[in-house]
């Protein structure tokens, strides 16, 4: 009998094998809803192999709640709500997803995704679909998801004991790229290495950053879809990976005023399907740009701003967003420039490639990267051209209004509900709904009186 593993696993008679040959009676599933947050169960093995062959169903609220599993309500969600009833929607799973759970010895995770009407709100979806666009045109693409996350000596019930204030994080002061912290904590590293391999999101790169209990993480290249798989599970897993062992992982945007934000950067490239070369090397231009990454790079300049709610989705992410914190302000473009939102990085044929920079580390990948290319294959479907590209520091000049980002998530999610390249790229329905839950987001946000109003206000006003 051939002995399977998990990443070898293509159709759903290998899933079965698989499960059939570990004498498994459960398997763990997982969707992404609409904010990048894995919702999922384990299914029985009769349950498992029925829905391999048919598909299952999922409570459609997994798309019509936030966060803290509140309702949208009143903002203009359609797809779901009181109204509706809460129905199930139809749920395929993905069998090449299967990955072993380091904590759960034997035990194998498969992602599933919606079908059906829900497919058209559906983060991977959304992205599958930009993607047979790129196929359409003849182009492959390529991505690589960079994450900074901070790592405290806390679990989810100190936190909430403390307010959320005086945390402890795993290291003191600022210490970026310190051999020193990661050799204290070498453990740490190894496991966290060590998962990476085990679920399949390998790290190519992991160091402390500057901050307190701060690392970053920079997750192997692969075919977009693969890639932005590996985010999601990348994120989920190392948060329980921390609490399993009592810390807690945070990607939150900015977590203190005190702290540069945490970015979620992903590197982009195209290569041809005719030959398999470069679509954006050409040897003889200058920053070996071809035309092609020029279009690319000006399509995602130009339609940035409207975009941004798909970057950064929380009201944290913009206040990320401020000059010196390594966030970009303007939708600006530099070659090895990093004070800019995109940076082109000159290289070969197999290295040349674009540093989407906006994205905060709190973003959902599916959408985040859905939009970063989308709008770079309509800059090549409509032969758009850069603006001037940026030398120096770009948080000391200025530029034109058009390319201003928004500030607030509110902005950003009316700039996203009357774009007319989302709605090109991502079908109406995707944008009213997304855009809604954004405004829903923000109205959560508008309800709560900040500590900062409490201390300015309240005595002196």
């Amino acid at each position: 009998m051939e002995v399977l593993n998990a990443r070898g696993i293509k159709t759903a008679e290998q899933a079965k094998a698989l499960i059939q040959q570990r004498g498994l009676k459960h398997i763990k599933v997982g969707l992404t809803d609409i904010d990048g947050v894995i919702r999922g169960k384990y299914m029985s093995k009769a349950k498992f192999f029925s829905s391999l062959d048919k598909g299952f169903a999922f409570c459609d609220v997994v798309l019509g709640w936030d966060t803290n599993d509140q309702l949208y309500e009143n903002v203009g969600v359609e797809y779901t709500g009181w109204k509706t009833g809460y129905p199930d929607a139809p749920v395929r799973i993905v069998p090449e997803s299967c990955r072993e759970l380091q904590d759960e010895p034997g035990m194998l995770f498969f992602l599933a995704e919606f079908t059906d009407r829900a497919e058209a709100l559906c983060p991977r979806g959304l992205l599958r679909r930009v993607l047979h666009k790129a196929g359409r045109m003849g182009l492959q693409a390529f991505s690589a998801f960079e994450y900074e996350f901070f790592l405290f000596n806390e679990t989810p019930e100190s936190v909430r004991e403390k307010n959320y204030q005086n945390l402890e994080p795993i290291t003191p002061g600022n210490f970026g790229y310190s051999v020193l912290r990661n050799s204290v904590h070498s453990e740490l590293y190894q496991e966290l290495l060590e998962l990476s391999e085990t679920m399949d999101f390998p790290i190519e790169g992991l160091h402390a950053e500057t901050g307190p209990g701060v690392l970053e993480a920079a997750i192997n290249v692969d075919e977009a879809s693969l890639a932005a798989d590996k985010a999601i599970l990348f994120k989920t897993f190392v948060k329980a990976w921390a609490q399993r062992r009592g810390m807690m992982a945070t990607f939150m945007a900015k977590w203190s005023n005190d702290f540069p934000g945490q970015s979620g950067h992903i590197h982009i490239s195209l290569r041809n399907l005719s030959d398999g070369s470069s679509a954006f090397y050409n040897k003889n231009s200058k920053y070996g740009m071809s035309d092609l990454q020029r279009h690319f790079l000006a399509g995602q300049q130009k339609f940035m701003p409207e975009l941004c709610a798909m970057y950064s989705q929380t009201v944290n992410a913009y206040s990320r967003m401020v000059p010196g914190f390594w966030a970009p302000l303007d939708a600006t473009w530099g070659v090895e420039n990093r004070t800019t939102a995109l940076r082109v990085i000159p290289g070969s044929d197999t290295s040349q490639r674009v540093e989407f920079r906006l994205g905060s580390a709190d973003a959902n990948p599916y959408l985040a990267l859905a939009a970063a290319l989308g709008s770079g294959l309509e800059g090549i479907e409509r032969k758009l051209e850069p603006e001037a590209q940026v030398t120096g520091n770009a948080y000391e000049q200025s530029f034109p209004s058009h390319l201003a980002l928004p500030q607030t998530l509110d902005v950003a999610a009316y700039a996203l509900q009357h774009s007319d390249v989302a709605r090109d790229l991502f079908g109406e329905p995707f944008v009213k709904h997304y855009s809604a839950t954004r405004i829903w987001e923000n109205q959560q946000y508008r309800k709560h009186i900040s500590d900062w109003e409490l201390k300015r206000y309240f005595e002196i006003i």
